[in-house]
């Protein structure tokens, strides 16, 4: 692309070379302030070459990639998932967040209002209403917890309500499985629940495991759609094929392998068992609302390893990857889709659904201003005073073979009505084919 190497382009120009360091000073100070509290994060992309060697391989393999890498799956895949980042109609409900566990990695204490909502729920007839309003059409309703099963008649009554309110509505619903019986399983299926996902805790010891792989066995017998739910903690993948083999000799419909997450609490037990947090935590740093936390180092690497060993083990069970990054997308989705932007300018990610735009700084502005004319193209700003011109990307390739430096502004959209306002999250560096060179 030049003669020069790329960080001494960068610094004959100050506009953008100010703007890189802003958002990599941003990086640096979001992880110094967990630093400060002793948490400790990897080297930067300790993992990233394995990580791209297995990502690699999956494709050559033909695994489904869906919002960009962030969901990868083999086989069957639940139509909740495929609905969860993408569809207005999808939304999930708890009735209380008390749990029977006390798993040291739950998210839950991290939700807002934590200790209020331990107790049973007695607003959710109004929020399920209140949804049914805003979405155009009701496809698929989620019941988590907590464990929804410390409050059976209150499940069921959710169950039979939605079913009542949105006939034929996708509904499934979280469990560790404790409470879980025969007779129960019975009205579960009748009050209409189409999936069940358990939650299986290694950590709980081979006799509760075997219990509750018992009561997912049996589960097949009740409901079309029986799932396992639970993130890929390093260090237990050898446990994990096994269990992914028996699961697909039970004959159970999938399994959702989650990214291990530290939920901004208990440190201490995350230390101790020598974890440490992914750097960079985020492809896009931003305030997302899931209270996951940040994602664990190398629990993404194993989560990979794990389809992999399925594919190549022939297992026929559904195996599918979802990162924090997938989690985090329903939100952006949310924000972003019902904003317009100007889309002569702005285009919309169909994997992460960021708004980007094109842009180049400095001495390029007037070269690309000129380049951008003579195709006959008009629609572009200016910023910056004049020192940035940002234009839709798709007219990236117009610049190839000249000596620019053009960047990829990723923005979101924040506010509402007369407040709401564009606010950009990252500027990468890219050639003229979009492949990034500065993150």
């Amino acid at each position: 692309m030049f003669d020069k190497n790329l960080q001494e382009c960068i610094e004959m120009r100050p506009t953008l070379r100010a703007w890189l360091a802003e958002y990599d000073a941003i990086s640096a100070e979001y992880r110094k302030s967990f630093e400060a509290q002793g948490i400790v994060f990897e080297p930067c992309n300790e993992h990233m070459c394995a990580t791209e060697q297995v990502l690699e391989r999956l494709r050559n393999k033909g695994a489904l990639f869906r919002n960009g890498r962030a969901s990868i799956s083999i086989n069957w895949l639940s139509s909740a998932c495929r609905a969860c980042s993408e569809q207005a109609g999808s939304k999930t409900f708890y009735l209380s967040l008390k749990c029977n566990k006390n798993c040291y990695f739950c998210f839950n204490p991290n939700q807002i209002g934590y200790g209020s909502h331990l107790k049973d729920a007695e607003e959710w007839k109004a929020e399920v209403d209140a949804f049914k309003q805003e979405a155009d059409t009701v496809t698929h309703i989620g019941l988590t917890g907590g464990e929804p099963l410390l409050h059976p008649q209150e499940t069921l009554e959710f169950l039979r309500y939605v079913q009542n309110g949105c006939p034929g509505v996708h509904t499934r619903m979280y469990t560790a499985g404790d409470p879980l019986d025969i007779p129960l399983m019975e009205k579960l299926a009748a009050a209409g629940l189409s999936e069940i996902r358990f939650s299986i805790k290694l950590d709980d010891g081979k006799k509760a495991v075997e219990s509750t792989l018992a009561k997912i066995a049996l589960a097949r017998e009740y409901f079309v759609d029986v799932l396992v739910e639970m993130p890929v903690i390093p260090g237990t993948e050898a446990m994990m094929q096994n269990l992914l083999c028996h699961l697909d000799k039970i004959g159970i419909r999938g399994i959702n392998l989650l990214e291990f997450c530290f939920p901004l609490n208990r440190w201490q037990e995350f230390e101790k068992r020598g974890f440490r947090v992914k750097n960079p935590p985020f492809a896009i740093l931003y305030n997302y609302g899931y209270a996951g936390g940040l994602p664990v180092a190398a629990s993404e690497l194993g989560c990979l390893e794990l389809v992999e060993f399925a594919l190549d083990e022939g297992l026929s069970l559904g195996v599918h990857y979802c990162s924090l990054d997938n989690k985090n997308r329903y939100q952006i989705f949310q924000q972003n889709t019902t904003a317009y932007l100007n889309p002569l300018l702005y285009e919309q990610s169909d994997s992460d659904f960021f708004y980007r735009v094109a842009k180049v700084f400095d001495e390029d502005v007037g070269v690309v201003k000129e380049i951008l004319e003579a195709h006959g193209v008009t629609d572009f700003s200016f910023e910056e005073q004049g020192l940035c011109l940002a234009f839709h990307p798709q007219y990236l390739t117009l610049l190839k073979g000249y000596e620019v430096i053009a960047a990829l502004s990723c923005n979101v959209v924040e506010g509402e009505g007369r407040e709401r306002c564009v606010r950009e999250l990252a500027l990468n560096i890219i050639d003229h084919d979009r492949e990034v060179f500065h993150e």
